[in-house]
């Protein structure tokens, strides 16, 4: 029992960190963030458009809710982000949290 309680401990934060669905992800970035990001979040479709490809759960979680809620000021991402769930944001960083970075040569 001893040794059991580590291990559900650290089960329950490791789901905790990532609750999203990766594939649910997918579905909503082909709808809402493939035509400026790529599907994958790969290729941006200007200069100023990030990669989201690879980037951390936590971090695509924390600034798709402050464009939702107005703490990142961008119209673009404001509208987009104010119809996402809480469910889809999760699902989103699922999704381009687990994708692969491509080298810079191959994203343009």
């Amino acid at each position: 029992m001893r040794r059991l309680v580590p291990i559900l401990i650290g089960a329950a934060l490791a789901f905790s960190v990532q609750a999203g669905n990766a594939e649910k992800g997918k579905q909503k970035a082909a709808q809402v963030c493939a035509a400026c990001h790529g599907p994958d979040g790969n290729k941006p479709s200007a200069p100023d458009q990030p990669v989201l490809a690879g980037q951390y759960y936590d971090y695509l979680v924390r600034a798709l809710g402050d464009y939702k809620n107005g703490r990142r000021n961008n119209a673009i991402m404001k509208g987009f982000a104010g119809q996402l769930s809480k469910q889809d944001i999760d699902d989103l960083a699922a999704w381009f949290s687990s994708q692969t970075k491509s080298s810079l040569h191959d994203q343009r």
